[in-house]
């Protein structure tokens, strides 16, 4: 589970079907396909060797290099990606080409293979932010004053450790995927165990099965505990069988010798992965990471207050903290918070930032800890050890977890010191003047770039500037305009605690919203301009062209409205309140198994409960047509006793198209 699961967690997807854990494949695409990465790998590279064309060659190489970088073998990604893109894999083998230059700390190349992407979708907006972390990752490793030394510890096994958590009477628990761990299955994810937690004795570096009730034979990990070690939460990600398995988090108490059996913290959702819970230091308050649809984007970091025996509603935490990407392993020391991120400006996967709580209940600006606790790698999991003996002027000790190369194994865990950075050379004074604090917002209209320009259904390569487009911003209850140029580009100086509303238009667009709050933003002495980005994408309108919508799914021979469709239901619920003119046709289609007529009776039924199901949100009814197609219009064409299972999957979809925009 390392990388993977809870590191790049939770992980990231564990939308992984319980039944792939141990299924078994026949080929390397198939492997591939259901994350049996460690499977993968061997079967691919003998089909490689039998690859009889370039194309060929090029998407075998892509899986490959995919599956070894899963597996967190830097190098040999690199390569097979070099591989791939010389092969014919195009724009995707050098996207992830890119990133795995920069995960290895090779700045100079990463920087020109993301030029080389913004030139070859034509949009260097896509890759700026990427370009220049580069370049600020060159100057950082270069930092000769350092307050931070690390040393890898000497309990790591070779296999996936990680998530370090203080225990009593000198002890870490830790995550791990080492021999020993519960049941006797193997993760093909990984080609290791399923991960467990495990008690290191720090005195001697011995490890040991922490809990049998806690441990099981599914992945478990990133645990915490209350002050008076009294109640332990930790992360489980399991689901029914057949169905998706999704993280959560879980809760036990202390009954002496062992634990209670683990439940599930009574805040947690169905359909969204939990994980990295961290308590304070009086017990009241639960930090941790999910990947919620309310969230900003990715995994963020959510906050919730302790009401007697259970958790109050959990609040997500402000943009300060939270971005578009990954936040993720939050730990709470006092009033510091130290968290992950992949989406702040960094050194390449997950850095380790810190904020503070200051005397007005704001957070400061975040900092990136910077060489040598980030690198290339993940690097996540970062704890203080209070109790560790200092002597001279040692200020701080901890442990964290980083997939760096100098490690032993998948990810290592490393114990840090802190100590007060020596003085900076002397500079010439300067006549001192008076702090002006500024916070900007740079706002960014932009629009998708398609694989196929005419097809709205073909690929996202990225995002340009979508230049004329004016924004409406309500601050308060006062509205202004603007109006982007080419570049896209909005400028703002913001208010302190102020909530602000934009509204994207421009003419043959969808229109589109995004909010931004300054709620919460405590200010910096040395870097008193904050500069904040916000990006809203518009959808060019293609009239008379159906557009699929992703995960509707129906039950076999029915016609009702699953959960899992609402999300996408009220996303575009929400689209139609936006665009009040708009008019649009919800159809619905069936692969070809069952008789036409049939097919075209569940089809119309299927369309007008989808057209249903936007009424009861709001939509007036004299704006949606329902149609059902059944079978007449497939998606993929195939003769129907030799669809695949994919193909007849593909052909049973529900899509709707502009048909009216006054």
């Amino acid at each position: 589970m390392r990388y993977n699961l809870f590191p790049f967690i939770v992980v990231l997807a564990l939308i992984l079907h319980s039944c792939t854990y141990t299924e078994k494949v026949r080929d390397g695409a198939t492997a591939y396909e259901v994350k049996q990465y460690s499977v993968a790998v061997k079967m691919l590279q003998k089909e490689y060797k039998k690859a009889k064309t370039r194309i060929e060659k090029g998407k075998i190489a892509l899986k490959l290099a995919d599956s070894y970088r899963e597996l967190n073998q830097s190098e040999q990604s690199i390569n097979w990606y070099q591989t791939a893109y010389d092969n014919n894999a195009g724009y995707d083998a050098l996207k992830e080409f890119a990133y795995a230059l920069k995960k290895a700390e090779r700045y100079k190349e990463a920087r020109q293979a993301f030029k080389d992407l913004g030139i070859e979708i034509g949009s260097p907006y896509e890759y700026r932010r990427e370009i220049r972390a580069c370049e600020v990752a060159q100057v950082w490793k270069k930092e000769k004053r350092r307050a931070y030394s690390v040393d890898l510890t000497d309990f790591n096994s070779g296999y996936a450790d990680y998530s370090p958590m203080l225990y009593k009477d000198q002890q870490l628990i830790i995550t791990s995927d080492r021999k020993g761990s519960t049941g006797d299955d193997t993760y093909n994810w990984t080609g290791n165990s399923f991960s467990d937690l495990f008690v290191v004795d720090l005195k001697d570096n011995t490890v040991n099965q922490f809990d049998k009730i806690l441990n099981t034979e599914d992945n478990e990990g990133t645990v915490a505990f209350s002050p008076n070690y009294q109640e332990i939460y930790f992360t489980r990600c399991f689901g029914p069988k057949k169905e998706d398995a999704y993280c959560k988090i879980m809760f036990s108490e202390s009954n002496g010798n062992s634990w209670t059996v683990p439940r599930v913290v009574n805040f947690v959702e169905n359909g969204v992965n939990y994980g990295h819970p961290t308590i304070s230091a009086d017990g009241n308050k639960m930090y941790f990471s999910c990947n919620h649809p309310d969230g900003w984007g990715g995994f963020d970091i959510y906050v919730s207050e302790r009401k007697g025996d259970s958790w109050d509603v959990p609040q997500l935490m402000g943009r300060t903290i939270n971005s578009a990407g990954n936040e993720k392993f939050p730990y709470i020391d006092k009033d510091t918070l130290y968290f992950s991120s992949d989406h702040h400006p960094g050194m390449g996967g997950l850095d380790i930032f810190k904020t503070y709580m200051k005397s007005n209940g704001r957070w400061s600006p975040i900092k990136n800890l910077r060489p040598p606790i980030n690198s290339g790698g993940d690097d996540f999991g970062l704890i203080i050890d209070d109790k560790a003996k200092k002597s001279g002027n040692l200020l701080q000790v901890g442990y964290f977890a980083s997939t760096r190369e100098e490690g032993i194994g998948n990810d290592d865990i490393y114990r840090f010191e802190r100590r007060p950075l020596p003085p900076p050379p002397p500079v010439p004074e300067v006549e001192k003047k008076p702090i002006v604090y500024k916070m900007i917002l740079d706002g960014y209209v932009l629009e998708k770039i398609y694989d196929d320009p005419t097809d709205p259904n073909s690929r996202v390569l990225g995002r340009k500037p979508l230049e004329g487009a004016t924004v409406d911003i309500l601050i308060g209850k006062k509205t202004k305009q603007v109006t982007v140029g080419e570049d896209g580009l909005f400028t703002l100086e913001l208010d302190e605690e102020t909530d602000y509303d934009f509204l994207a238009k421009r003419e043959t667009y969808l229109n589109n919203k995004a909010k931004f709050s300054t709620k919460g933003v405590g200010k910096d002495p040395e870097n008193p301009e904050l500069r904040f980005e916000l990006e809203i994408v518009l959808d060019r309108i293609f009239p008379d062209k159906e557009i699929r919508l992703e995960n509707i799914y129906y039950d076999f021979d029915k016609s009702f409205i699953r959960e899992d469709a609402k999300p996408t239901l009220n996303a575009l619920t929400e689209t139609l309140k936006l665009n009040p003119n708009l008019f649009i046709q919800l159809s619905s289609h069936t692969d070809c198994r069952g008789g036409t007529g049939y097919n075209r009776d569940l089809s119309q039924k299927r369309a007008q409960a989808a057209v249903d199901y936007l009424i009861s949100n709001g939509v007036s009814p004299e704006r949606l047509t329902p149609k059902g197609y059944g079978e007449e219009l497939p998606d993929v064409k195939c003769l129907c006793s030799r669809c695949s299972e994919d193909e007849h999957q593909n052909n049973r979809r529900t899509t709707f198209k502009v048909i009216d925009n006054e």
